[in-house]
C-alpha cells in the first residue's frame, strides 16, 4: 500500500529530487527545497533483542522546505511490542539548516548544517516528559566515499537527563543508482549504559523519478543497544 501511494503522489505532482536519508540514525547536511516535502516511509522495521521481537511500523519522516537552506522536520514511530498495547514512540520536531553550502549544495568544500528541536512525549510509561536535542552536521566527499558526521546532544524524555550522541554515515556508489552504505552511532545518556550499533546495508534509486529504496541490518554494539535490527522503507519527495 505505502509503494502504491508514493506512485500516485509521484505521478500527481511535479518532478523534485529526492535525497531521504533512511535508513539512518544520522544525517546529511542538506535540506529540501522551498516548498518542496520529503517523505521517508519505513514500511517494515523489526528489531530483535534478547529473543524478543517489537515492530516499529511505519517509521515516518517528513521533510517540508520552508525557504532556501532551512527545512522543518517532523518525526514519529508506530511500535508493537511483544507484550502490551501498540504506542507512539520517537516523536520529535526539528528545524535543520544548512550553515555552509558544500559538496551536498554542488559547491566546493564541506556542507555544514545544524538540526535542533524538541522530543515529544511518546505514549509508553516511561516517556512522558519532553526533552531537547541538537545535532551539527558535516557532510564531505573522500573520493568516492560520501562521509557523513553527526555530534550532538541534549536531554532526554524519560527524566531529562543529558545526553551525548554521534554517528558516521559511509556511502559508496557500486554501479548507477545503487549505493552501499553503513554507519555507526552511539547515545550516552548520564546513569545508563552507552547505546551503540553498526549498520550496513544499500540505497537503490529505480528509474521511476524521486524514489529510493533501501534496505538495512544493524547490529549492537553495546550492551543497552537491541541485538539485531532489520529495516526496509523508501523515500519519495515533490513540490507545491
Amino acid at each position: 500500500m505505502s509503494r502504491s501511494l508514493a506512485i500516485v503522489l509521484l505521478l500527481v505532482f511535479p518532478e523534485s529530487l529526492a535525497w531521504g536519508y533512511r535508513p539512518f540514525i544520522a544525517t546529511d547536511a542538506a535540506v529540501a527545497d522551498p516548498k518542496e516535502i520529503e517523505i521517508e516511509l519505513g514500511y517494515f522495521n523489526l528489531e530483535r533483542d534478547r529473543g524478543k521481537n517489537t515492530f516499529i511500523i511505519p517509521k515516518v519522516v517528513l521533510n517540508y522546505g520552508l525557504i532556501r537552506n532551512l527545512e522543518l522536520v517532523g518525526e514519529f514511530g508506530v511500535e508493537e511490542p511483544p507484550h502490551g498495547t501498540v504506542r507512539l514512540q520517537e516523536a520529535a520536531l526539528s528545524l535543520k539548516a544548512v550553515l555552509k553550502e558544500g559538496v551536498l549544495q554542488e559547491k566546493p568544500g564541506v556542507s555544514f548544517a545544524v538540526e535542533a528541536g524538541p522530543l515529544l512525549p511518546s505514549t509508553g510509561r516511561e516517556e512522558k516528559k519532553v526533552g531537547f536535542e541538537a545535532v551539527g552536521i558535516i557532510s564531505a566527499e573522500l573520493s568516492p566515499v560520501m562521509l557523513h558526521l553527526n555530534l550532538g546532544g541534549g536531554v532526554d524524555r524519560m527524566e531529562n537527563n543529558p545526553f551525548v550522541t554521534w554517528g558516521l554515515i559511509a556511502e559508496l556508489p557500486v554501479v548507477s543508482k545503487f549505493r552501499v552504505v553503513g554507519e555507526i552511532d552511539g547515545e550516552n545518556t548520564r546513569g545508563k549504559s552507552a547505546d551503540t550499533s553498526a549498520l550496513i546495508g544499500f540505497i537503490w534509486n529505480p528509474p521511476l523519478r524521486n524514489l529510493s529504496i533501501d534496505a538495512g541490518i544493524r547490529r549492537g554494539i553495546s550492551g543497552a543497544a537491541p541485538n539485531w535490527m532489520f529495516t526496509t522503507g523508501l523515500t519519495f519527495g515533490f513540490s507545491f
